[in-house]
């Protein structure tokens, strides 16, 4: 057998959207993948922290999180990358000029920081658990790392800042934008290196925007039958829904399981 490694993202492939739990034919993939010896792993751009649980949950071992600054291999997190430090303070001080909110995730937990409340009175809470710590006396200019930057501006205001495409950032909710590293296809690569893989045995799976940075010609790529055109497009091949068996139908097409 041809031992391949597979990678998942996790929204809209592994799990249903609407109940947010895996796909159970998604779970009975794994476990034949994993028992023919195959590597399996989860591919996200969700924090270590944020992700962890959903690896444990489905038991699977291994995983490139954080947008690919993070690898955990057998259970264990052997590194997680910060953002870029100077760029990163430069961002937050030319919003801080510009009286936009800010919040800093500045450790792998729920915990965001900043000096003030402007964020959350800009544009509210943080569309996910978090835990803010605010502290007049922080000072942005001697943090050691940023792990992942929120501004509250607008998609009509963002022009105002200059320094926004110095680093990579999504919009996830269109009330503010998220700084955060965003380099899957290099922790896939990272992974490969780490574990004594070749990258032409790889195989992704995706179904959004944010996964196209995975899809590459050297090795596999799936999209989901519920993804978005533009990764279609870029696919070596499009599977049924995730819903509709898409991931065990593909693996069964392939002989993988």
């Amino acid at each position: 057998m041809n031992k391949k490694y597979f990678f998942f993202d996790i929204d809209g492939t592994l799990t249903d959207i609407k109940t947010k739990k895996i796909v159970p034919s998604a779970l009975e993939a794994l476990r034949q993948l994993e028992n023919n010896g195959h590597f399996v792993a989860i591919a996200t751009g969700r924090a270590h922290y944020k992700a962890r649980s959903f690896m444990d949950e489905v038991g699977l071992h291994n995983m490139v999180c954080c947008g690919g600054g993070g690898l955990v291999i057998d259970d264990e997190l052997r590194f997680n990358i910060p953002l870029d430090l100077s760029k990163a303070k430069a961002i937050v001080k030319e919003a801080e000029e510009n009286n936009v909110g800010i919040l800093l995730m500045l450790d792998d937990s729920i915990r965001c920081y900043s000096k003030n409340n402007l964020f959350r009175e800009q544009v509210g809470e943080r569309k996910e658990p978090t835990e803010y710590i605010i502290d007049p006396d922080l000072d942005y200019d001697s943090l050691p790392a940023i792990y992942k930057i929120y501004l509250s501006v607008s998609e009509e205001d963002q022009s105002k800042l200059k320094l926004v495409d110095t680093l990579g950032h999504l919009r996830f909710v269109k009330d503010y934008l998220m700084f955060q590293y965003d380099e899957k296809k290099k922790g896939i690569e990272d992974m490969i290196k780490e574990v004594g893989g070749r990258i032409e045995d790889v195989v992704v799976f995706g179904d959004d925007y944010n996964d196209m940075v995975m899809f590459d010609k050297r090795w596999t790529s799936i999209a989901m039958g519920n993804a978005c055109d533009a990764l279609k497009e870029i696919a070596d091949y499009v599977t049924d829904a995730n819903v509709d068996d898409g991931i065990y139908n593909a693996c069964k097409k392939y002989n993988w399981i």
